[in-house]
Formats: structure tokens, C-alpha cells, sequence
């Protein structure tokens, strides 16, 4: 596993070796970001389920302003936290489990979530994340929401329209757009 291109680029990360983390391939990481193209530059970025941090630091590859990195496990931080100092690009790490981290939001926003759960977690969680994720997501914001495939499609909240749907493999790629008041109006 590698960033695939920008700063970065062929920088190695490491991955959990944990039966509970399964890092995105190069191969659907190149797919979201040639699908989200330049739009990352500049973006605060926040990773749920980060694992080895492969979408967040991709994005900071590719030119993110920010990037939040969410996760739990102690192997994934570990390696999450190696994987930050080796790419050397920053990023901030919240030791939390994602409900914890989402219950207590802040006031900040970002303009690119990543949610990458354990395919396990039933899609009515997912849904409810994307729910709260909605407060802290700006306008026009994006989600990329990886599921296993032949899993039921998550519904994003009121607002949202799903701009991409694409299988690579066992992984089914959802992408949503936040709509603003100006689009909702038109």
C-alpha cells in the first residue's frame, strides 16, 4: 500500500495486522480520488474508521489543508501514527471511537469525509452516522462511504444526492454530495 500521487507520492504505509482492518487498495483509492480530482486541494479532511490513515493521507498528498484521522484500535493507531510521521504532511489523530467522536462534534466543519467501517457494522449505524456527520459536513461537502458489496446501499439525510456509485471488487463506493441552499432552491 502506497500514496499514490502528489507530495507524497510512493510513499509505503504500513496496515494493521488485525482481522478487523482492511485498508482500502491503491486500486479504489486511485478510483475516489480521480473521481473527486483537484476539489481535494485545500479541503479539511476528516478519515472515520481511519485504520492506516490511507484516504486521509492521500488527500494531504494531493493538497488538503487538514486532515482529522478517527480510530480506535490500538494496532490501527500505531500504525496510523507511523504512517503520519513517515508521509511527514501533519494531520491531527483523535483516539476515539467514531460514535464518541460524532456525539460530541464541535464546531468544526470539513468539506471531505471518509467512512470506511469494518464491513460488519450494520448499514442502520452507517445511516446514523451520516445523519450526524451532516452537522459538522459544509455545504457542497462530499462523503465517500465504503461498503461491501451486496451490501444494502446507506441513505444519506435529506439534501444529500449520491454523485457516485461504483463497485471495485468486494468493495461497493458510495459518494454523496451535500447540497446548499442555492441548489436546493434551483
Amino acid at each position: 500500500m502506497r500514496i499514490i500521487t502528489g507530495a507524497a507520492k510512493g510513499r509505503r504505509l504500513v496496515a494493521p495486522d488485525t482481522p478487523d482492518t482492511r485498508p482500502a487498495t491503491d486500486r479504489v483509492r486511485e478510483a475516489v480520488f480521480s473521481a473527486l480530482g483537484t476539489w481535494v486541494v485545500d479541503a479539511d479532511v476528516l478519515d472515520l474508521y481511519a485504520g492506516s490513515g490511507s484516504y486521509g493521507l492521500e488527500a494531504l498528498s494531493r493538497g488538503a489543508a487538514s486532515a482529522t484521522f478517527v480510530e480506535s484500535g490500538r494496532a490501527a493507531l500505531e500504525a496510523l501514527r507511523a504512517n503520519i510521521a513517515a508521509v511527514g504532511l501533519g494531520g491531527s489523530v483523535v483516539a476515539t471511537t467514531v460514535e464518541a467522536f460524532l456525539e460530541r462534534p464541535g464546531t468544526r466543519r470539513y468539506h471531505l469525509v471518509f467512512i470506511d467501517p469494518p464491513w460488519d457494522l450494520p448499514t442502520e449505524v452507517v445511516d446514523r452516522q451520516l445523519a450526524q456527520i451532516d452537522a459538522i459536513l459544509h455545504d457542497d461537502g462530499e462523503v465517500v462511504v465504503s461498503r461491501r458489496a451486496g451490501d444494502v446501499p446507506p441513505q444519506p439525510p435529506a439534501g444529500w444526492e449520491l454523485a457516485a456509485d461504483r463497485r471495485y471488487g468486494d468493495a461497493r463506493i458510495y459518494r454523496y454530495v451535500k447540497l446548499s441552499d442555492e441548489d436546493d432552491r434551483g
